[in-house]
């Protein structure tokens, strides 16, 4: 799996430092480096990529006026020299930000959430199969609908189902092995206590899902996993 890396950077040292980085990181496919973000735009309306390392302060347009007006599908990393501009970065949802001069681990942590976001989206898409699976409860078999499910509560040794109908079912089994059989990431671990169904969510509400009137935690843990999803699924 590789990643559609282009670069827009007016210094063409820094630029030539981002170029080498991503032609030795095997998960990055270098497009091309552009040293405006006008002279970007044209070419990326045409030929969008995945993931762009893209400078702030630049001339005629910054990045961040370039990010607003960039499909969202293009997730985008920041780079630049000033650390007033972090802030920013963040209200475009950029998925990381990297201060100059730029070292390789910081670059290989950054690429890696770009990673781990197009491993999530082949996932949502490549999921096929039954939309349905039996779990013992009460000395009996009970078929569960994936739609049906809003989330599910981890106990201990058990499980419990919370379903749209109202009802409760208790199963013996872990989260882990439930977490592994429920497709990612309409299904995802928001807390050690909870799987979440994410197309039922209504609201979030302070680092909070909301069913009804219902809250389950995000907790650090996975907070970083749900903020992609999110990401993938906003609007602005």
């Amino acid at each position: 799996m590789t990643i559609t890396t282009a670069i827009i950077d007016d210094e063409p040292l820094a630029a030539q430092l981002l170029e080498s980085y991503v032609q030795k990181t095997p998960y990055l496919e270098f497009t091309g480096t552009y040293n405006s973000a006008v002279m970007a735009m044209r070419y990326l309306r045409e030929k969008p990529v995945e993931l762009l390392l893209l400078d702030i302060q630049m001339p005629e347009l910054s990045g961040i006026e370039l990010a607003k007006i960039l499909p969202r599908e293009t997730k985008i990393i920041f780079t630049t020299a000033f650390p007033q501009y972090a802030v920013d970065g963040f209200k475009v949802s950029a998925i990381d930000y990297l201060l100059k001069p730029i070292a390789y681990d910081d670059f290989l942590r950054a690429t890696g959430k770009a990673l781990d976001w197009k491993d999530m989206q082949l996932h949502q898409h490549a999921y096929h199969g039954d939309r349905f699976m039996f779990v013992k409860s009460d000395y009996k078999l009970v078929r569960i609908s994936f739609d049906d499910i809003l989330y599910v509560e981890g106990l201990k040794d058990y499980v419990r189902f919370f379903l749209k109908s109202g009802e409760k079912v208790l199963s013996l089994m872990s989260m882990k092995k439930l977490e592994e059989h429920l497709p990612k990431p309409e299904f995802m671990r928001t807390h050690r206590s909870y799987i979440v169904h994410m197309a039922e969510v209504k609201a979030i509400d302070r680092l909070r899902l909301v069913f009804g009137d219902q809250y389950i935690p995000i907790s650090d843990n996975y907070k970083d996993d749900v903020q992609q999803y999110l990401d993938t699924h906003t609007m602005s």
